[in-house]
């Protein structure tokens, strides 16, 4: 019989353990992985002291990394929020020509984030907001299957049955964009009201797709991203969403950012088995907004996120798109200012 064939100590040394360095910058909070891989082509990340060019190396957390000469931050757990932009705001975290941008706006208790994916300037509505570039990434992705919906103000004539047509996608000077489900809601004056709903969310998408149809936009407002809706957020404001709905719609994504969260619940147990701890609950993580990061809160509970938290009857609320969580199956049980 034929032995397995083993690794060479040669051929392991070229792949330590760990993770690739982008990822590690982005998952503590910096900037997505993309960004993160820029950085380093810059020469502006160094690794024990030496200044590295390619991020084809793997970190195992003992290392001590920095960006632009400040050491890398603790990693902490995943968190999102949702957040109203308002119009006029870009979303970076520098703007070239002197605009406001949405990381200037944030409460100056927000931890650094990063946004996922970006809303034009003059776009209005649902931004989500998270402190892991890692977690960003996965839902920009369009393979998650998530519908962005927009409610949209456009001037110009068009009927029902022109919008009919994007339900099969259309091309734009040479763009191609995937099926789009629009609804003719009113006509008031020279404009039109409609809500569109989208996967992909290309780079000025909703206006280039109109445009074609001989409409101008002149208001767009983002009304959710997937699961997550604006419910009733006010311009400018900012609410986390609860980590046991982010989990759950995460599903069989939610094991690579639930690490920090799980330990402290099993901890939990193992002192309500044994004696009772003294003093406060230990929760292994910063509390947000005076709330343990899990387990049941203490008090008054917070109030449900409009597009994931259980009713009365244990039922779970489903946006108007009817997403589900990112996986088949069973359901899962229970950008940041830049350097």
């Amino acid at each position: 019989m034929t032995p397995a064939p083993t690794r060479s100590p040669a051929k392991a040394a070229e792949t330590p353990d760990g993770d690739r360095i982008a990822k590690v910058i982005a998952r503590a909070g910096i900037c997505s992985r993309r960004e993160a891989e820029k950085l380093i082509a810059d020469g502006r990340v160094t690794v024990n002291g030496k200044v590295i060019s390619s991020p084809a190396l793997n970190v195992t957390g003992r290392e001590k990394i920095t960006v632009d000469g400040k050491d890398l931050p603790a990693q902490e757990p995943a968190r999102l929020w949702r957040y109203y932009k308002e119009p006029g705001l870009v979303t970076t975290a520098r703007d070239p020509e002197g605009r406001p941008t949405v990381f200037d706006k944030l409460p100056g208790d927000m931890p650094r984030v990063v946004s996922v994916g970006r809303l034009d300037v003059n776009t209005e509505g649902l931004l989500l907001l998270t402190n892991d570039g890692e977690l960003a990434r996965l839902l920009e992705l369009p393979s998650t299957g998530w519908t962005r919906r927009y409610r949209v103000r456009a001037f110009g004539a068009v009927t029902q049955a022109d919008l009919e047509r994007l339900k099969g996608g259309i091309t734009v000077e040479g763009v191609r964009y995937g099926p789009i489900e629009a609804t003719l809601d009113k006509v008031q004056g020279s404009n039109v009201w409609l809500t569109l709903g989208l996967k992909e969310g290309k780079n000025r998408e909703v206006k280039r797709v109109l445009g074609a149809l001989g409409l101008r936009v002149n208001r767009l407002i983002r009304l959710s991203f997937g699961p997550f809706q604006i419910g009733d957020l006010q311009p400018g404001e900012v609410k986390q969403v609860p980590n046991r709905v982010l989990m759950d719609q995460l599903g069989a994504h939610a094991a690579q950012f639930e690490q920090e969260t799980v330990a402290p619940r099993h901890a939990q147990k193992q002192d309500r088995a044994g004696k009772k701890p003294s003093g406060p609950k230990s929760g292994g993580g910063k509390p947000s907004a005076g709330k343990p990061s899990s387990g049941k809160p203490a008090g008054k509970p917070p109030r449900p996120h409009r597009a994931g938290a259980p009713d009365k009857k244990g039922d779970r609320k489903r946006g108007p798109e009817q997403n589900g969580p990112m996986h088949k199956g069973k359901s899962h049980a229970d950008r940041r200012r830049r350097p």
